[in-house]
Protein backbone atom coordinates (compact mmCIF):
# COMPACT_ATOMS: atom_id res chain seq x y z
CA UNK A 1 0.00 0.00 0.00
CA UNK A 2 2.94 2.69 0.77
CA UNK A 3 4.60 1.93 -2.59
CA UNK A 4 1.47 2.19 -4.28
CA UNK A 5 0.84 5.62 -2.32
CA UNK A 6 4.51 6.55 -3.18
CA UNK A 7 4.21 5.94 -6.84
CA UNK A 8 0.69 8.05 -6.88
CA UNK A 9 2.75 11.31 -5.25
CA UNK A 10 5.21 10.86 -7.84
CA UNK A 11 3.01 11.29 -10.69
CA UNK A 12 0.97 13.95 -9.25
CA UNK A 13 4.49 15.81 -8.93
CA UNK A 14 5.12 14.94 -12.69
CA UNK A 15 1.99 16.11 -13.49
CA UNK A 16 2.58 19.26 -11.85
CA UNK A 17 5.98 19.98 -13.14
CA UNK A 18 4.19 19.49 -16.33
CA UNK A 19 6.79 16.64 -17.30
CA UNK A 20 6.05 13.36 -19.14
CA UNK A 21 6.33 9.98 -17.24
CA UNK A 22 9.65 8.42 -18.10
CA UNK A 23 8.97 5.91 -21.56
CA UNK A 24 11.39 3.59 -19.61
CA UNK A 25 13.20 3.64 -15.84
CA UNK A 26 16.60 4.54 -15.42
CA UNK A 27 19.11 2.07 -15.39
CA UNK A 28 22.39 1.34 -13.43
CA UNK A 29 24.48 1.36 -16.99
CA UNK A 30 22.76 4.70 -18.03
CA UNK A 31 25.92 7.18 -17.87
CA UNK A 32 25.78 10.77 -16.87
CA UNK A 33 26.85 13.11 -19.57
CA UNK A 34 28.09 16.60 -20.13
CA UNK A 35 27.54 18.75 -23.13
CA UNK A 36 29.90 21.35 -23.55
CA UNK A 37 29.56 23.83 -26.06
CA UNK A 38 31.78 27.14 -26.47
CA UNK A 39 31.37 29.95 -28.44
CA UNK A 40 33.21 31.14 -31.98
CA UNK A 41 36.64 28.91 -30.98
CA UNK A 42 39.07 28.95 -34.00
CA UNK A 43 39.75 25.79 -35.23
CA UNK A 44 43.46 26.50 -34.46
CA UNK A 45 42.94 27.38 -31.32
CA UNK A 46 42.13 23.82 -29.94
CA UNK A 47 45.19 22.32 -28.60
CA UNK A 48 43.76 18.97 -28.81
CA UNK A 49 45.24 19.00 -32.25
CA UNK A 50 48.55 18.08 -33.61
CA UNK A 51 49.18 21.21 -34.21
CA UNK A 52 47.40 24.32 -32.23
CA UNK A 53 48.48 28.09 -32.31
CA UNK A 54 51.44 27.92 -29.55
CA UNK A 55 50.13 31.15 -28.12
CA UNK A 56 47.06 29.02 -27.07
CA UNK A 57 47.35 27.65 -23.19
CA UNK A 58 44.25 25.76 -22.62
CA UNK A 59 45.88 22.74 -20.29
CA UNK A 60 42.28 21.38 -19.64
CA UNK A 61 40.60 20.97 -22.84
CA UNK A 62 44.22 19.61 -23.44
CA UNK A 63 43.34 16.91 -20.69
CA UNK A 64 39.75 16.40 -21.89
CA UNK A 65 41.37 15.45 -25.53
CA UNK A 66 43.69 12.93 -23.75
CA UNK A 67 41.13 11.13 -22.05
CA UNK A 68 39.09 10.95 -25.25
CA UNK A 69 38.66 10.83 -28.98
CA UNK A 70 39.34 13.96 -30.73
CA UNK A 71 37.51 14.72 -34.28
CA UNK A 72 39.78 16.57 -37.02
CA UNK A 73 36.90 16.71 -39.78
CA UNK A 74 33.88 17.65 -37.70
CA UNK A 75 30.71 19.78 -39.13
CA UNK A 76 28.18 22.17 -37.64
CA UNK A 77 25.03 22.39 -39.86
CA UNK A 78 25.63 26.14 -39.98
CA UNK A 79 28.43 28.95 -39.12
CA UNK A 80 26.47 30.87 -36.56
CA UNK A 81 25.04 30.03 -33.07
CA UNK A 82 21.59 29.65 -33.61
CA UNK A 83 20.86 27.75 -37.08
CA UNK A 84 23.99 25.56 -35.58
CA UNK A 85 22.13 25.03 -31.92
CA UNK A 86 19.27 23.84 -33.27
CA UNK A 87 20.83 21.23 -35.36
CA UNK A 88 22.57 19.71 -32.64
CA UNK A 89 19.79 19.87 -30.44
CA UNK A 90 17.56 17.75 -32.62
CA UNK A 91 20.05 15.59 -34.88
CA UNK A 92 18.24 16.99 -37.54
CA UNK A 93 19.15 19.93 -40.27
CA UNK A 94 17.67 22.76 -39.41
CA UNK A 95 16.75 24.07 -42.53
CA UNK A 96 14.26 21.48 -42.98
CA UNK A 97 11.91 23.31 -41.68
CA UNK A 98 13.65 26.73 -41.79
CA UNK A 99 13.72 26.83 -45.84
CA UNK A 100 15.11 30.48 -45.66
CA UNK A 101 17.88 29.39 -43.88
CA UNK A 102 18.01 32.22 -41.44
CA UNK A 103 19.33 33.35 -38.55
CA UNK A 104 16.20 31.91 -36.05
CA UNK A 105 14.92 28.75 -36.95
CA UNK A 106 13.11 28.51 -33.99
CA UNK A 107 12.09 24.87 -32.81
CA UNK A 108 8.84 23.79 -33.91
CA UNK A 109 6.25 21.66 -31.55
CA UNK A 110 7.21 18.96 -33.91
CA UNK A 111 10.90 18.61 -33.73
CA UNK A 112 12.09 16.47 -30.76
CA UNK A 113 15.39 17.63 -29.00
CA UNK A 114 18.16 15.79 -26.98
CA UNK A 115 16.85 16.22 -24.02
CA UNK A 116 13.62 14.87 -24.46
CA UNK A 117 14.84 11.69 -25.58
CA UNK A 118 17.31 11.29 -22.48
CA UNK A 119 14.11 12.43 -20.08
CA UNK A 120 11.79 10.54 -20.94
CA UNK A 121 14.60 7.92 -20.68
CA UNK A 122 14.96 8.82 -16.90
CA UNK A 123 17.67 11.75 -17.30
CA UNK A 124 17.38 14.66 -14.91
CA UNK A 125 18.03 17.35 -17.20
CA UNK A 126 19.45 20.50 -16.77
CA UNK A 127 20.78 23.49 -19.35
CA UNK A 128 23.04 26.00 -18.07
CA UNK A 129 24.34 29.03 -20.02
CA UNK A 130 23.21 30.57 -23.84
CA UNK A 131 20.02 29.24 -25.15
CA UNK A 132 20.19 30.50 -28.60
CA UNK A 133 17.20 29.08 -31.35
CA UNK A 134 17.44 32.22 -33.10
CA UNK A 135 13.52 33.45 -32.17
CA UNK A 136 11.34 34.69 -29.04
CA UNK A 137 14.21 35.69 -27.55
CA UNK A 138 13.89 36.83 -23.36
CA UNK A 139 10.85 34.79 -22.99
CA UNK A 140 9.92 31.68 -21.05
CA UNK A 141 6.52 30.89 -22.30
CA UNK A 142 7.97 29.55 -25.87
CA UNK A 143 8.52 26.05 -27.22
CA UNK A 144 12.42 28.15 -27.29
CA UNK A 145 13.02 28.18 -24.02
CA UNK A 146 14.82 25.25 -22.24
CA UNK A 147 11.65 24.08 -19.81
CA UNK A 148 9.58 23.56 -22.64
CA UNK A 149 11.88 21.67 -25.07
CA UNK A 150 13.12 18.69 -22.48
CA UNK A 151 14.78 20.58 -19.69
CA UNK A 152 14.31 20.10 -15.91
CA UNK A 153 16.07 23.39 -15.14
CA UNK A 154 17.66 26.33 -16.68
CA UNK A 155 19.74 28.61 -15.77
CA UNK A 156 21.20 31.45 -17.89
CA UNK A 157 20.78 33.65 -21.21
CA UNK A 158 17.95 33.66 -24.13
CA UNK A 159 19.99 35.89 -27.01
CA UNK A 160 22.98 35.47 -29.01
CA UNK A 161 25.29 37.22 -26.64
CA UNK A 162 25.34 38.99 -22.92
CA UNK A 163 27.65 40.66 -21.28
CA UNK A 164 30.20 39.03 -19.01
CA UNK A 165 30.30 40.89 -16.49
CA UNK A 166 27.00 43.37 -15.75
CA UNK A 167 24.34 40.37 -14.20
CA UNK A 168 22.35 42.75 -12.24
CA UNK A 169 18.88 43.91 -11.98
CA UNK A 170 20.45 47.18 -10.55
CA UNK A 171 22.36 48.10 -14.15
CA UNK A 172 19.31 46.14 -16.26
CA UNK A 173 17.36 49.32 -14.80
CA UNK A 174 19.24 52.46 -15.23
CA UNK A 175 20.15 51.03 -18.54
CA UNK A 176 17.97 52.42 -21.77
CA UNK A 177 18.57 49.64 -24.02
CA UNK A 178 19.15 46.67 -21.77
CA UNK A 179 17.67 43.94 -24.07
CA UNK A 180 18.61 42.80 -27.27
CA UNK A 181 20.00 39.93 -29.36
CA UNK A 182 23.75 40.35 -28.55
CA UNK A 183 23.69 43.61 -26.45
CA UNK A 184 22.31 42.12 -23.97
CA UNK A 185 23.12 42.66 -20.36
CA UNK A 186 21.27 42.13 -16.65
CA UNK A 187 20.28 39.22 -14.66
CA UNK A 188 20.49 35.17 -16.12
CA UNK A 189 16.74 33.94 -16.73
CA UNK A 190 16.61 31.02 -14.10
CA UNK A 191 13.80 28.64 -14.66
CA UNK A 192 10.23 30.53 -14.29
CA UNK A 193 11.62 33.33 -13.13
CA UNK A 194 15.34 35.42 -12.86
CA UNK A 195 18.15 35.81 -10.88
CA UNK A 196 20.33 38.90 -10.55
CA UNK A 197 24.20 38.53 -9.43
CA UNK A 198 25.43 42.14 -8.16
CA UNK A 199 29.11 40.75 -8.59
CA UNK A 200 30.66 38.09 -10.53
CA UNK A 201 32.11 36.97 -14.14
CA UNK A 202 29.22 35.05 -16.00
CA UNK A 203 31.70 32.00 -17.15
CA UNK A 204 33.06 31.73 -13.25
CA UNK A 205 28.93 31.98 -12.72
CA UNK A 206 27.91 29.13 -15.12
CA UNK A 207 30.97 27.02 -13.72
CA UNK A 208 29.85 27.55 -9.81
CA UNK A 209 26.38 26.54 -10.86
CA UNK A 210 27.57 23.49 -13.16
CA UNK A 211 30.12 21.84 -10.50
CA UNK A 212 27.09 22.32 -8.18
CA UNK A 213 24.52 20.59 -10.50
CA UNK A 214 26.81 17.46 -11.12
CA UNK A 215 27.70 17.43 -7.63
CA UNK A 216 24.05 16.84 -6.21
CA UNK A 217 23.09 14.33 -4.67
CA UNK A 218 20.28 12.02 -6.95
CA UNK A 219 19.22 8.68 -7.66
CA UNK A 220 19.16 9.56 -11.17
CA UNK A 221 21.23 10.00 -13.95
CA UNK A 222 21.74 13.30 -15.28
CA UNK A 223 22.21 15.27 -18.98
CA UNK A 224 23.59 18.54 -17.95
CA UNK A 225 24.40 20.96 -21.30
CA UNK A 226 27.02 23.47 -20.54
CA UNK A 227 26.80 26.39 -22.61
CA UNK A 228 29.32 29.04 -22.74
CA UNK A 229 29.12 32.28 -24.12
CA UNK A 230 32.88 32.66 -24.08
CA UNK A 231 34.81 33.19 -26.36
CA UNK A 232 31.88 35.47 -28.18
CA UNK A 233 32.17 38.81 -28.26
CA UNK A 234 32.69 41.19 -25.85
CA UNK A 235 35.81 39.20 -25.73
CA UNK A 236 37.71 42.43 -24.46
CA UNK A 237 35.88 41.47 -20.79
CA UNK A 238 38.38 39.32 -18.99
CA UNK A 239 38.70 39.39 -15.17
CA UNK A 240 42.00 41.86 -14.37
CA UNK A 241 44.37 38.86 -14.10
CA UNK A 242 44.30 37.23 -17.05
CA UNK A 243 44.51 40.64 -18.52
CA UNK A 244 47.94 40.87 -16.42
CA UNK A 245 48.91 37.43 -17.49
CA UNK A 246 48.58 38.60 -21.50
CA UNK A 247 49.83 42.01 -21.11
CA UNK A 248 46.72 43.86 -21.97
CA UNK A 249 45.02 46.89 -20.76
CA UNK A 250 41.38 46.84 -19.02
CA UNK A 251 38.55 48.75 -20.99
CA UNK A 252 35.93 50.08 -18.58
CA UNK A 253 32.88 48.13 -18.21
CA UNK A 254 29.95 49.95 -19.95
CA UNK A 255 28.14 53.20 -17.75
CA UNK A 256 25.04 54.16 -18.52
CA UNK A 257 25.65 57.30 -16.74
CA UNK A 258 29.00 58.01 -18.34
CA UNK A 259 27.03 59.84 -20.89
CA UNK A 260 29.48 58.75 -23.81
CA UNK A 261 27.58 58.87 -27.41
CA UNK A 262 29.09 56.36 -30.20
CA UNK A 263 28.59 56.97 -33.46
CA UNK A 264 25.00 59.16 -32.92
CA UNK A 265 23.62 56.26 -31.15
CA UNK A 266 21.65 57.27 -28.09
CA UNK A 267 23.70 58.46 -24.93
CA UNK A 268 23.94 55.55 -22.60
CA UNK A 269 23.19 52.77 -24.68
CA UNK A 270 23.99 49.48 -24.39
CA UNK A 271 23.87 48.73 -27.98
CA UNK A 272 26.91 51.84 -29.20
CA UNK A 273 28.73 50.12 -26.22
CA UNK A 274 28.72 46.85 -27.53
CA UNK A 275 29.40 48.06 -31.57
CA UNK A 276 32.52 49.80 -30.54
CA UNK A 277 34.21 46.77 -28.89
CA UNK A 278 32.28 43.96 -31.22
CA UNK A 279 34.83 44.79 -34.29
CA UNK A 280 38.45 45.95 -34.71
CA UNK A 281 38.95 49.70 -34.61
CA UNK A 282 38.43 50.42 -31.02
CA UNK A 283 41.06 47.30 -30.78
CA UNK A 284 43.51 46.71 -32.80
CA UNK A 285 44.94 43.17 -33.92
CA UNK A 286 47.06 42.54 -31.57
CA UNK A 287 45.84 43.88 -28.55
CA UNK A 288 42.34 41.81 -29.64
CA UNK A 289 44.03 38.37 -30.22
CA UNK A 290 45.13 38.52 -26.86
CA UNK A 291 41.81 39.26 -25.43
CA UNK A 292 40.26 36.46 -27.18
CA UNK A 293 43.65 34.61 -25.22
CA UNK A 294 43.05 36.12 -21.97
CA UNK A 295 39.17 34.95 -22.30
CA UNK A 296 40.09 31.43 -23.41
CA UNK A 297 42.40 31.14 -20.84
CA UNK A 298 39.55 31.32 -18.49
CA UNK A 299 37.63 29.75 -20.11
CA UNK A 300 40.05 26.78 -20.27
CA UNK A 301 40.75 27.24 -15.98
CA UNK A 302 36.71 26.89 -15.68
CA UNK A 303 36.34 23.80 -17.65
CA UNK A 304 39.04 22.33 -15.37
CA UNK A 305 37.27 23.29 -12.38
CA UNK A 306 34.23 20.96 -14.08
CA UNK A 307 36.45 18.07 -14.54
CA UNK A 308 37.55 17.70 -11.35
CA UNK A 309 33.98 17.66 -10.37
CA UNK A 310 32.74 14.95 -12.02
CA UNK A 311 33.27 11.20 -12.12
CA UNK A 312 35.41 9.23 -14.40
CA UNK A 313 32.45 7.49 -16.21
CA UNK A 314 30.53 10.90 -17.42
CA UNK A 315 30.59 11.03 -20.90
CA UNK A 316 31.96 14.13 -22.10
CA UNK A 317 31.37 16.12 -25.61
CA UNK A 318 32.84 19.43 -26.19
CA UNK A 319 32.65 21.29 -29.03
CA UNK A 320 32.00 24.66 -30.34
CA UNK A 321 29.23 25.74 -32.18
CA UNK A 322 30.44 27.78 -35.39
CA UNK A 323 34.26 28.63 -36.17
CA UNK A 324 35.92 31.36 -34.92
CA UNK A 325 34.69 35.00 -35.83
CA UNK A 326 36.76 36.95 -37.90
CA UNK A 327 36.41 40.01 -35.73
CA UNK A 328 37.80 38.73 -32.36
CA UNK A 329 41.17 37.47 -32.81
CA UNK A 330 40.35 33.78 -33.67
CA UNK A 331 42.39 31.88 -35.87
CA UNK A 332 40.93 29.13 -38.14
CA UNK A 333 44.36 28.38 -39.87
CA UNK A 334 44.98 26.44 -42.10
CA UNK A 335 40.83 26.74 -42.87
CA UNK A 336 39.19 29.40 -45.49
CA UNK A 337 37.19 32.37 -43.76
CA UNK A 338 35.16 31.65 -40.67
CA UNK A 339 32.11 32.42 -39.03
CA UNK A 340 29.25 33.78 -41.01
CA UNK A 341 30.31 31.32 -44.32
CA UNK A 342 30.49 27.75 -45.63
CA UNK A 343 34.10 27.95 -46.50
CA UNK A 344 35.85 25.08 -44.30
CA UNK A 345 36.68 27.93 -41.42
CA UNK A 346 32.68 29.16 -40.59
CA UNK A 347 31.65 25.04 -40.16
CA UNK A 348 34.61 22.77 -39.41
CA UNK A 349 35.13 23.14 -35.31
CA UNK A 350 37.02 21.82 -32.50
CA UNK A 351 35.12 18.19 -30.98
CA UNK A 352 36.06 16.05 -28.55
CA UNK A 353 34.32 13.17 -26.94
CA UNK A 354 35.47 11.35 -23.70
CA UNK A 355 33.56 7.89 -23.61
CA UNK A 356 35.31 5.51 -20.74
CA UNK A 357 34.78 1.98 -22.68
CA UNK A 358 33.28 3.10 -25.68
CA UNK A 359 35.81 5.31 -27.46
CA UNK A 360 39.77 4.80 -27.13
CA UNK A 361 41.12 7.35 -25.02
CA UNK A 362 44.08 9.64 -26.83
CA UNK A 363 42.60 8.94 -30.30
CA UNK A 364 42.40 11.00 -33.13
CA UNK A 365 39.78 10.25 -35.92
CA UNK A 366 40.30 11.58 -39.07
CA UNK A 367 36.88 10.56 -41.15
CA UNK A 368 34.36 13.79 -41.05
CA UNK A 369 31.56 13.74 -38.74
CA UNK A 370 28.49 15.96 -38.11
CA UNK A 371 27.37 17.82 -34.92
CA UNK A 372 24.22 15.56 -36.10
CA UNK A 373 25.72 12.48 -35.09
CA UNK A 374 26.10 13.71 -31.11
CA UNK A 375 21.95 13.12 -30.40
CA UNK A 376 22.11 9.54 -31.87
CA UNK A 377 25.20 8.56 -30.38
CA UNK A 378 24.08 9.82 -26.58
CA UNK A 379 20.64 8.52 -27.12
CA UNK A 380 22.17 5.24 -27.78
CA UNK A 381 24.61 5.50 -24.81
CA UNK A 382 21.68 6.04 -22.97
CA UNK A 383 19.46 3.35 -24.36
CA UNK A 384 17.67 5.03 -26.02
CA UNK A 385 15.80 3.66 -29.58
CA UNK A 386 15.60 6.75 -31.56
CA UNK A 387 12.92 5.78 -34.14
CA UNK A 388 12.54 8.95 -36.90
CA UNK A 389 13.57 8.67 -40.05
CA UNK A 390 14.10 12.24 -40.53
CA UNK A 391 17.40 12.43 -38.15
CA UNK A 392 20.17 13.21 -40.39
CA UNK A 393 23.03 11.92 -37.22
CA UNK A 394 24.36 9.13 -37.28
CA UNK A 395 26.58 7.32 -34.54
CA UNK A 396 29.81 8.40 -34.30
CA UNK A 397 30.98 5.11 -33.09
CA UNK A 398 30.64 4.60 -36.75
CA UNK A 399 31.50 6.94 -39.14
CA UNK A 400 30.56 6.60 -42.78
CA UNK A 401 33.48 7.87 -45.06
CA UNK A 402 30.96 8.33 -47.92
CA UNK A 403 28.39 10.09 -46.52
CA UNK A 404 26.26 12.83 -47.59
CA UNK A 405 26.14 16.02 -45.58
CA UNK A 406 24.35 19.14 -46.83
CA UNK A 407 24.16 22.69 -45.71
CA UNK A 408 21.99 25.79 -46.49
CA UNK A 409 22.98 29.14 -45.16
CA UNK A 410 21.26 32.49 -46.50
CA UNK A 411 21.76 32.40 -50.36
CA UNK A 412 24.44 29.57 -50.06
CA UNK A 413 24.39 26.31 -50.03
CA UNK A 414 27.56 22.90 -49.43
CA UNK A 415 27.56 19.19 -50.17
CA UNK A 416 29.94 17.03 -49.09
CA UNK A 417 30.42 13.51 -49.86
CA UNK A 418 33.85 11.45 -49.64
CA UNK A 419 36.38 13.81 -49.72
CA UNK A 420 35.24 16.00 -52.15
CA UNK A 421 33.19 19.09 -51.04
CA UNK A 422 30.89 21.35 -53.80
CA UNK A 423 29.51 24.93 -52.64
CA UNK A 424 28.74 28.06 -54.28
CA UNK A 425 29.81 29.79 -50.69
CA UNK A 426 30.91 33.45 -51.13
CA UNK A 427 32.32 35.27 -47.49
CA UNK A 428 29.87 37.54 -45.77
CA UNK A 429 30.84 41.06 -45.09
CA UNK A 430 31.16 42.62 -42.05
CA UNK A 431 31.21 46.13 -40.24
CA UNK A 432 34.88 46.19 -40.36
CA UNK A 433 38.33 44.17 -41.40
CA UNK A 434 38.93 40.55 -39.96
CA UNK A 435 41.10 40.08 -38.07
CA UNK A 436 44.94 39.39 -39.72
CA UNK A 437 44.50 35.41 -39.28
CA UNK A 438 41.66 35.14 -41.52
CA UNK A 439 42.60 33.30 -44.79
CA UNK A 440 40.48 35.08 -47.28
CA UNK A 441 38.73 33.20 -50.03
CA UNK A 442 40.28 32.61 -53.21
CA UNK A 443 36.87 33.53 -54.98
CA UNK A 444 34.39 35.73 -53.58
CA UNK A 445 31.09 34.85 -55.57
CA UNK A 446 28.07 32.75 -56.00
CA UNK A 447 30.02 30.34 -58.22
CA UNK A 448 29.85 26.53 -58.47
CA UNK A 449 33.54 25.66 -56.54
CA UNK A 450 34.73 22.03 -55.82
CA UNK A 451 36.76 21.18 -53.69
CA UNK A 452 39.07 17.86 -51.95
CA UNK A 453 39.01 19.36 -48.50
CA UNK A 454 40.53 15.93 -47.02
CA UNK A 455 43.72 17.25 -49.11
CA UNK A 456 42.92 20.37 -49.12
CA UNK A 457 41.31 22.15 -46.43
CA UNK A 458 42.20 25.77 -46.90
CA UNK A 459 40.29 25.36 -50.01
CA UNK A 460 42.86 26.96 -52.29
CA UNK A 461 42.29 24.46 -55.08
CA UNK A 462 39.21 24.72 -56.92
CA UNK A 463 38.50 21.59 -59.47
CA UNK A 464 35.44 22.90 -60.87
CA UNK A 465 37.21 22.71 -64.43
CA UNK A 466 38.63 19.66 -63.92
CA UNK A 467 36.25 17.43 -62.56
CA UNK A 468 32.96 18.57 -64.29
CA UNK A 469 31.05 15.43 -63.92
CA UNK A 470 31.73 14.99 -60.33
CA UNK A 471 30.17 19.33 -60.34
CA UNK A 472 26.88 18.38 -62.06
CA UNK A 473 26.78 14.90 -59.59
CA UNK A 474 26.72 16.72 -56.72
CA UNK A 475 24.84 19.55 -57.62
CA UNK A 476 22.28 17.14 -58.44
CA UNK A 477 22.48 15.21 -55.40
CA UNK A 478 22.09 18.26 -53.28
CA UNK A 479 19.22 19.36 -55.33
CA UNK A 480 17.61 16.09 -54.56
CA UNK A 481 18.38 15.92 -50.61
CA UNK A 482 16.26 19.83 -51.19
CA UNK A 483 13.35 18.77 -53.02
CA UNK A 484 12.43 15.55 -50.19
CA UNK A 485 13.27 17.12 -46.91
CA UNK A 486 13.09 20.88 -47.09
CA UNK A 487 9.53 22.09 -45.58
CA UNK A 488 8.81 18.92 -44.31
CA UNK A 489 7.55 20.20 -41.04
Amino acid sequence: MYRFLSLLCLLALLSCANRPAPASPPTAAQPNILLIVVDDQGYADFTPFADPQADVQTPNISRLGRQGTVYTQAYVTAPVCSPSRAGLLTGKNQFRWDGPASWGPGLPDSVKTLAEYLREAGYATAKIGKNDLGQKFHRNDVREYPLHHGFDEFLGFSAHAHDYWLLSQDIYDRTPDPQNTSALLGPLMHNMGTKSYEEGYITDILTDEAVEYVRAEREQPYFLMLSYNAVHHLIHEVPQRYLDKYDVEPIANYDPEAGVAFENRETGSYSAYYDKYSRLGAIQDDDMRKYYLANLNNLDDNIGRVLDAIDEETIIVFLSDNGGSPLTGANNSPLTGGKYSLWEGGIRVPLAIRWPGAMAAGSTEERYVSALDILPTLAAAAGVTVNDPAIDGIDLREPDADRVLVWKWQENWAIRRGDYKLTNARENHWKSRPYRAYIAPIRDDNSLKLFNVADDPGERNDLVNERPELVEELRAAYEAWEARNLGVY
